[in-house]
């Protein structure tokens, strides 16, 4: 066992080949989720399968999620190295077989196969992050992680529309092969863990059950009111199963030697309540990040480049204020802090529900910006306090359940902010959507998000107001050389 080097948190330091091995993992799955989207009238136009595109997205989100408290189990058992090489390379692989994809259905396919890598590698990059940096480093190095996000909000449908127009989509899937190969080498050659190899019992019948309730959960989730009806008895016999599974999985867990979703990290208030307030943020993200574009473009008739550049705008307050959050929570500790940005959050998003009614690019974009800084006093504190207050034996689960719980409030938060807006679109005649329905139906989940953001200030008050340094000791098995 080692304690963590503090050589300082730059580039240059001892450390620093790790952080630029972990922010180009990141940067993987940050610029895949956004640069497939501008090419898919390319890739419907070369392989066909224009009623199935949407899965594209759905079946990468559901892998990744599924498989996300899997992975951080495992990362507890067997260390966070052989775990994130599994993952950049499972995401190698399915991207190169995404690049020579011969029809949609196999795209889909190898698209599954990139969302089971990415739900290793986003996880365990943040656990290493953890691992390797102090309390008072972390908020400024999960800053630098923030970055990668924001950045690849715009490269990514930069570069999807440049493939795109030069007729060759599938190089957005290939550009990843040499990120993927440099990442991996970095992390060989800089990061090297301390494991007390010992013999542990794989939890295979929790992770069966969890697998087929989280896929059943948020697959109805993703496809209710869009694929079928939220009454058809397919949707109906989705939630059923999923609710079914989990029951059993609770009971499995129970009695599992080394569960994978131990029961204690719903059990511990500061755990507990930071996995709901990771719930809403996520739920709130993606509500803006689904609705801000199609308000602008149907309100206003503003580019896609320049609605994109405003939703641009919540990506880039996040990593400002994730970077400084330190400054706050080693002062008045992580509770005060996620409270000051939940209610900044809170500000943005009522901004953005009072004005809907006279759009305007620029208050959009200003409104944005601001949710982002909340939501970075948020996310950023909030993870930290959790990963502080757990060994390195647990920091695996307690960072994947919160990326977990993340990304359940992302998939239902899509669901019911879609159910509303399909509502306000029925109500009009012969469904139609123009102008003023989309004014209508997006001021409508602007509210919905309001909501989000001022359920989750409960969540936040909630917590226990433990203070940065009653938090758990410093001490990993980590090396960074």
């Amino acid at each position: 066992m080692t304690t963590t080097t503090a050589d300082g948190v730059g580039f240059r330091s001892e450390r620093g080949p790790i952080l630029i091995a972990l922010m180009l993992s990141t940067g993987l799955v940050a610029i895949d989720s956004t640069i497939v989207a501008t090419a898919v009238p390319s890739i419907v136009n070369d392989i066909g399968g224009f009623a199935s595109f949407p899965w594209l997205f759905s079946a990468y989100l559901l892998a990744q999620a599924v498989s996300v408290p899997i992975y951080a189990k495992l990362s507890d058992m067997v260390g966070r190295k052989p775990i994130i090489l599994l993952g950049i390379g499972l995401f190698l692989v399915g991207s190169i077989l995404c690049g020579i994809a011969w029809s949609m259905p196999a795209l889909i396919a190898f698209r599954v196969l990139q969302g089971l890598g990415a739900g290793a590698v986003q996880p365990v990059a943040i656990t290493i992050a953890g691992d390797i940096y102090t309390l008072t480093e972390r908020a400024k190095v999960q800053g630098y992680l923030a970055s990668v996000w924001a950045i690849s909000s715009v490269v990514g449908p930069t570069l999807g529309g440049v493939f795109s127009s030069l007729g060759v989509w599938r190089g957005i899937f290939l550009v990843n092969i040499p990120l993927c190969l440099l990442a991996a080498w970095m992390l060989l050659k800089s990061f090297h863990e301390n494991i007390e190899r010992v013999k542990h019992r794989v939890d295979y019948a929790g992770a069966v059950l969890l697998t087929i309730s989280l896929t059943s959960i948020i697959l109805g989730a993703l496809e209710g009111g869009q694929a079928w009806a939220w009454d058809s008895p397919l949707s109906i016999g989705i939630f059923v199963i999923g609710a079914l599974t989990l029951t059993i999985f609770v009971f499995v867990e129970r009695k599992a030697a080394e569960p994978v979703l131990p029961p204690w990290v719903f059990s511990r208030r500061l755990l507990a309540t930071t996995a709901l307030i990771s719930f809403g943020v996520g739920a709130a993200m993606l509500g803006l990040t689904s609705y801000v574009p199609t308000f602008l473009e149907g309100s206003l008739s503003t580019s896609p480049i320049l609605a994109g550049l405003a939703l641009a705008a919540l990506t880039l307050g996040w990593p400002i204020s994730a970077s400084q959050s330190g400054r706050f929570y080693l002062r008045i500790g992580f509770k005060r802090t996620a409270l000051i940005g939940i209610s900044i959050t809170a500000l943005g998003a009522a901004v953005l529900a009072l004005t809907a009614a006279t759009p305007n690019v620029l208050l959009v974009a200003l409104s944005c910006f601001i949710v982002g800084l909340g939501l970075g006093l948020v996310a950023t504190p909030t993870l930290i306090a959790a990963q502080s207050s757990v060994g390195w034996s647990e920091r695996g689960v307690v960072t994947g359940t919160n990326l977990f719980t993340r990304s359940i409030g992302s998939a239902i938060g899509v669901a019911v902010f879609g159910a509303i807006a399909n509502a306000i679109y029925a109500s009009t005649p012969n469904g139609t959507t123009d102008h003023h329905t989309i004014i209508s139906a997006s001021g409508a989940v602007f509210l919905a998000v309001l909501v989000v953001a001022v359920l989750t200030v409960v969540a936040v008050i909630a917590m226990p107001p433990a203070a940065p340094a009653e938090t758990a000791a410093e001490v990993t098995p980590s090396e960074s050389s």
